[in-house]
């Protein structure tokens, strides 16, 4: 009678695509394949879901005057990464509107031309995606933008300033 214990071992599986000489191997192929249709037949399930009856009565996007290809809002989900990016980009620009301290001189660091470089790919962010994002991206993303462009021109207008008085008291 044999050990079950030995009956429970590991499965080796050859997964390389290529036999010893150099060949393509025809498992490895045929695998490939079986992997493509799973993919087209979930793809193909995830479009039917969402064409389905819960989208009963939702106008076209030639109706709703959506460009082709845009995704009614109400369909996409909010994305952490894509939120992500928006954070990362916000606290950078805020950083060269002296929002943190230089770490080796501890004083305020101003870059206006980065700040305001920073902005606008923020800006051209929010145009490219205009109708595909989630409502909570969108308003996230305007949110956002708007705010650094009030902060931008108000720190603008305090550095003219200091130039102003700068090279007046010379």
């Amino acid at each position: 009678m044999a050990d079950p214990k030995q009956d429970e071992g590991f499965k080796v599986v050859d997964r390389r695509l290529f036999t010893e000489e150099g060949e393509l191997r025809e498992d490895a192929v045929e695998q490939e394949r079986r992997e493509e249709e799973a993919a087209a037949t979930k793809a193909a399930s995830a479009q039917a879901a969402t064409k389905g009856p819960h989208l009963a009565g939702v106008p076209a996007p030639h109706e709703t005057g959506q460009k082709a290809g845009e995704a009614p809002a109400e369909t996409v989900a909010p994305s952490r990464s894509f939120q992500m990016l928006v954070d990362f980009l916000t606290r950078n620009a805020a950083a060269m509107m002296g929002g943190m301290a230089d770490p080796q001189t501890g004083k305020a660091y101003v870059d206006l031309e980065g700040a305001r470089e920073v902005i606008d790919m923020l800006d051209a962010l929010r145009e490219a995606t205009r109708g595909n994002l989630a409502k909570v991206d969108e308003d996230l993303l305007v949110e956002v933008v708007g705010s650094l462009k009030l902060t931008f021109m108000e720190i603008s207008k305090a550095a003219a300033e200091a130039m102003a008085k700068k090279s007046g008291k010379k």
